[in-house]
């Protein structure tokens, strides 16, 4: 899986679904963290209309261009619900940050043959 973190860490453009302008929650900090790193980074939240002056989307398939990798910040059963629509989406790239995943998410990105990550943390592998 560290070969597939460093990957995916090289990869420029991310969405993180459940993004929040709530700066003590984990969305925020995760699409910060991104953010001050030099990535490009689209928040997705339907609850949520912008973080720090950026336009939050309310799904994946709103977003202005395609991205390579999306951060999953979300209860696991939406989490389910959206690597589907990741994959239609042609995005092959998940990581589902602690708390974003069950077994049942590890059987779908697998059915799906989505380069996984899970049980890491963006803001602990980010250099």
């Amino acid at each position: 899986m560290e070969k597939l973190v460093n990957t995916m860490l090289g990869k420029k453009s991310w969405a993180v679904i459940g993004a929040s302008d709530n700066v003590n929650k984990f969305g925020y900090k995760v699409y910060k963290r991104l953010k001050d790193k030099g990535y490009e980074v689209y928040g997705v939240n339907p609850n949520c209309n912008e973080i720090e002056g950026n336009k939050c989307y309310d799904s994946i398939d709103s977003l202005p261009e395609k991205v390579e990798c999306v951060s999953i910040i979300v209860n696991p059963k939406i989490t389910n619900k959206s690597l589907e629509n990741i994959k239609d989406m042609d995005i092959d790239y998940i990581w589902a940050q602690p708390g974003a995943f069950n077994e049942e998410t590890k059987e779908i990105a697998k059915e799906l043959k989505l380069n996984f990550v899970y049980d890491k943390c963006v803001l602990v592998e980010l250099p």
